[in-house]
């Protein structure tokens, strides 16, 4: 395909509408998204709680989930999707292996080992979880997945009351195309009588709290795995390599936690210490012919009907000057309020920040 203009992308609320999309989505999706089950009745109630999600005036809970879409305007169609529960584990704990060391030493033989090994925790629960990511391949090596992640960033930014301060996000860790993993066949499968799809399909994508009831507490030593099981911890599935790129230069750490089922990373982080949290500004939109600025990350300010895009725009002055096909796209108007942040984030101005938050709040 041609390049595509950055300009012809709008992240959005899932709708009933998108239904069969996400169908679609959901069936090409790789093992280990497991908040998009194959299943017409399930994806179906999934949409319906995202919308109720979007919709209420309640306070948060923090039961909430939150489903995206990416839509191509020029073709029409629905591209990606992207997630957000707002708290992993909510009805019970969100179980993870954290990666330790232990040493061992013996003075009579002047020996010392440092032993990698994993112990089952729940450090995770409460976490805001970022979920569901999907992109069509044509489209991986556009800007359009920038938007699809991001996008949920400036989102969790505008609305911080109704998510943690904290966040992760598990990435999908190496199985085939008939979902046998390597780590799973080495350490699940000995404690539970079923294959490694079946056990993601029974977690729902949020709590694996029945992990609890059959896996060892005490800790795994990684020495005593298989050596195709060894390789496999934190190590990614194809697929998830450009999600999980993102998320890291986002700012993400991915070093401690691996997911239960598949060995694949599992990354954390402060809300506010991400970069495109750090350089959102909420500014007044300002309607001009044509501006020939920097691109920037814009999404609107409202819940329900929350819109995201790309667009060229000028943020000198205290407004944001964009121009009128950009605002159509996010559904608002001149003198909305707006949050942007930039496309392209330049490392020299790491140090700032663009919207009062510092890293001593501790939270947005």
């Amino acid at each position: 395909m041609n390049d595509p203009s950055p300009s012809q992308f709008v992240l959005r609320p899932c709708a009933p509408e998108d239904l069969p999309a996400i169908e679609r989505i959901a069936a090409a999706s790789t093992f280990g998204i497991n908040s998009l089950p194959p299943d017409r009745a399930l994806l179906s109630a999934r949409i319906e709680r995202s919308l109720h999600a979007f919709q209420t005036q309640d306070d948060a809970s923090g039961e909430e989930s939150y489903l995206f879409v990416l839509e191509d305007l020029a073709r029409g169609a629905v591209i990606g999707t992207s997630g957000i529960a707002a708290s992993a584990g909510f009805h019970d704990r969100f179980y993870s292996y954290r990666n330790e060391f232990a040493v061992h030493t013996s003075e009579p033989l002047n020996e010392s080992n440092r032993i990698h090994t994993l112990h089952l925790c729940h450090d995770l629960t409460g976490y805001t979880l970022l979920t569901s990511f999907y992109i069509e391949p044509a489209y991986a090596n556009t800007v359009a997945p920038q938007l699809l992640s991001r996008g949920r960033l400036l989102f969790i930014r505008e609305f911080a009351g109704r998510f943690a301060d904290r966040i992760a996000a598990e990435t999908p860790g190496l199985c085939d195309s008939l979902g046998h993993s390597p780590f799973w066949d080495a350490v699940g499968r000995r404690f539970f009588n079923m294959d490694y799809p079946q056990a993601e399909r029974l977690a729902g994508g949020r709590s694996k709290s029945f992990i609890a009831e059959l896996l060892p507490h005490s800790p795994i030593y990684v020495p005593l795995l298989p050596e195709d099981a060894q390789w496999a911890i934190g190590q990614l599935h194809p697929d998830g390599e450009l999600p999980f790129s993102i998320l890291l230069d986002e700012g993400f750490d991915a070093d401690t936690y691996i997911d239960v089922f598949d060995g694949g990373p599992t990354v954390e982080a402060r809300v506010a210490m991400l970069r495109t949290v750090r350089h959102a500004q909420r500014r007044r939109a300002r309607a001009v012919s044509a501006v020939h600025g920097d691109w920037y990350l814009v999404a609107g300010t409202q819940r329900e009907g929350f819109r995201a895009t790309f667009a060229q725009a000028d943020v000198t002055g205290g407004e944001l000057a964009l121009d009128t096909a950009a605002l159509a796209r996010l559904g608002q108007a001149d003198g909305a309020t707006l949050r942007c942040a930039p496309l392209v984030i330049d490392e020299a101005d790491e140090g700032g920040d663009c919207d009062g938050v510092s890293a001593e709040e501790g939270a947005v």
